[in-house]
């Protein structure tokens, strides 16, 4: 169950700490708060603050805790202390990206003047100035390969990376929309940029080339997140939801739900605990679930006598037998259309063995599509061997009266999907023609058959007025007969 911590303000950052017992810091509003691992009460307050804070983040070493604020100073801070040990001046605005270069001696920065600076903590002076973005610098991170190598991510829709050696920028990725939140993988290859609803993976070592785009968010992307062997991805956004890819095949592969709009996420080292901050001032911690041990018992090994025991029992004529009950296997498609997946359910319905052996329980899956309303949803999307496939089926069988009333609602369901492709493949164009001889030759049947049973109803209809006549003129004779045969007597 997760735990709910109230702060004072939005949660702009939250950063654990890199050495046990992992402690996490959460900037929100003028303050930032130190919480230990199981604690809802901050362990120790940073709150030297005249306005907002940004950004707190930890050293390598967990000693040192970096900050920005929203009057454009940066402040560094001891754990053990209360005090900043240093404060650093030169940016004019808001200070929103703040940072450690691997080397552990000096600091990056981004601020709201569109200036990405580096500073010196021994001297607490400013090292360089870049002045290459033309908006708001947000986001930024550090490589942990390369001590002089830093990067940032810019409303101007920009991802810059510098390397303190050089007067300018070493790069520059164009993301598209405003870049909200950068990563950089472990290895220092790979940057993965957010901005709008986009998650977009970079290939640093081929100049910056594009692997993958993600969106699978509804609204903007605020934070990106990874886990401590780098499998996997998480990204938070302001639709409510985290989403977890693999980066193996980034493809999600869990989401979580929360109450409101998401700006931050932090994951444990050991990934044992997942925090979340939001726009209203909560803070949402979950833990994993411990795994629970199985206690090894030695168990004694039964005697011998045990497994002998009444083989050679004959059942008697009053001994009533009890029969194992008969475990009932479902089908595959039976599987599938219990647990709602309508394509594979038709897929699976689809193939050769039930296909052309069992054509009754391939219509008869589609008919059960159509009664829950997924029908159209199963037929779309699917590729031109697919729609070959189902055509086939659909033009061979829809003259069968058992299975036109289904087939004829398929047919027009497919026409109706796929009419904007007709014409991009021979294939599925020769497949809806022999549909359409199939229906046609079908329909100039039924009315030969109309026409013969007009004849039959008219032979009929002759015959039974004979039949009427008949008994009408005998029974006219006998009464006849029988009156003359009075007279006389």
């Amino acid at each position: 169950t997760p735990v709910q911590i109230k702060e004072f303000g939005a949660v702009n950052k939250i950063d654990f700490s890199p050495v046990p017992p992992y402690n996490y810091a959460v900037t929100a509003s003028s303050r930032i708060h130190i919480y230990g691992r199981y604690s809802q009460e901050p362990i120790k307050t940073f709150s030297r603050f005249k306005d907002a804070a940004y950004c707190a983040t930890y050293r390598d070493d967990g000693n040192l805790l970096v900050a920005g604020s929203e009057e454009g100073s940066i402040r560094l801070f001891d754990i053990s202390g209360k005090a900043p040990l240093r404060q650093f001046d030169g940016h004019t605005k808001a200070v929103h990206v703040v940072g450690f270069l691997s080397d552990k001696y000096r600091i990056f920065s981004g601020g709201d003047d569109y200036s990405s600076n580096l500073w010196d903590i021994p001297s607490a002076t400013e090292i360089v100035s870049y002045s290459e973005h033309n908006d708001y610098v947000r986001c930024g991170c550090a490589s942990k390969v390369n001590a002089d190598v830093f990067i940032t991510g810019s409303y101007d829709h920009t991802v810059k990376l510098f390397d303190a050696r050089t007067k300018s920028s070493v790069m520059t990725i164009e993301h598209g929309q405003p870049v909200e939140s950068v990563l950089l993988f472990p290895s220092g290859g790979l940057l993965v940029s957010a901005g709008g609803r986009y998650v977009k993976v970079w290939d640093i070592l081929k100049g910056g080339q594009l692997l993958v785009s993600l969106k699978n968010h509804h609204k903007t992307v605020t934070c990106l997140c990874l886990n401590s062997s780098g499998q996997r991805l998480l990204s938070g956004s302001l639709d409510r939801h985290v989403k977890i890819y693999s980066t193996t095949s980034y493809k999600v592969v869990h989401s979580f739900n929360y109450a409101t709009s998401i700006l931050s996420l932090a994951l444990s080292p050991e990934d044992a605990t997942i925090v979340v901050g939001m726009t209203n001032g909560v803070l949402n911690v979950k833990h994993r679930k411990p795994e629970e041990r199985k206690e090894k018992s030695e168990k004694r090994q039964p005697a011998y006598r045990t497994y002998v025991k009444g083989r050679t029992y004959m059942p008697k004529q009053e001994d009533f037998c009890v029969s194992k009950p008969v475990k009932r296997v479902l089908r595959k498609y039976d599987k599938l259309l219990r647990s709602f997946q309508s394509s594979k359910a038709l897929d699976a319905v689809l193939e050769p063995p039930i296909r052309l052996y069992t054509p009754e329980v391939t219509v008869a899956v589609m008919q059960e599509l159509h009664r829950r309303g997924t029908l159209r949803s199963a037929l779309a999307g699917r590729d031109e061997k697919q729609i070959n496939l189902l055509l086939t089926f659909v033009a061979r069988r829809v003259i069968e009266p058992r299975f036109t009333p289904v087939l004829v609602t398929v047919a027009d369901m497919i026409t109706d999907i796929y009419q904007p492709v007709v014409g991009q493949s021979a294939i599925v164009d020769r497949q809806f023609l022999k549909l359409q001889e199939a229906i046609g030759k079908e329909i100039d049947y039924q009315e030969e058959l109309l026409e013969v049973l007009g004849m039959m109803d008219t032979l009929f209809a002759t015959f039974t007025k004979k039949r009427d006549t008949y008994p009408e003129e005998n029974k006219s004779n006998g009464l006849t007969e029988t009156i003359e045969t009075n007279t006389n007597n």
